[in-house]
């Protein structure tokens, strides 16, 4: 949105509706006779594709649950799970059982549950987590 006062003239872009807030705050900040008072048509937007109903887009990518390994499942405690859920219930299980390195709480470190995930390692970066979860995902 661009707007620039040129010569006691105040000219907008097309983009500013009458029922833009900037339009309002313009128009009741700046008293402009009525024929050079701001006037923008409202603009029409054609869409190809017809408007599907609330709720029903079908999920994609991270969001779609996929079925887990059965390593997986005894964490999260469903056979199918989104990835971003999966790790929002991997960081849960971290923080109640009070798994991440005093020190540095960027580091996790894992007991026998997470080992089973995270391939058997003993400590995890919290950056690692989204990747040593991937092979546990069927696709």
């Amino acid at each position: 949105m661009a707007s620039t006062i040129s010569s006691g003239s105040l000219y907008a872009s097309a983009f500013v509706t009458a029922d833009h807030p900037l339009h309002l705050r313009l128009a009741t900040s700046v008293a402009l006779p009525p024929s050079r008072a701001l006037r923008v048509a409202p603009v029409a937007v054609a869409s190809s594709k017809p408007a599907p109903a609330a709720g029903t887009k079908p999920l994609r990518g991270i969001m779609k649950p996929r079925p887990v390994s059965p390593a997986m499942q005894a964490l999260v405690g469903v056979p199918e799970i989104p990835r971003t859920q999966a790790l929002k219930l991997i960081w849960a299980y971290i923080k109640e059982h009070n798994l991440q390195d005093p020190t540095d709480k960027k580091v996790i470190v894992c007991d026998e549950k997470l080992k089973a995930i995270f391939g058997g390692r003993d400590r995890v970066g919290f950056l690692e987590i989204s990747g040593l979860i991937n092979p546990h995902f069927v696709k």
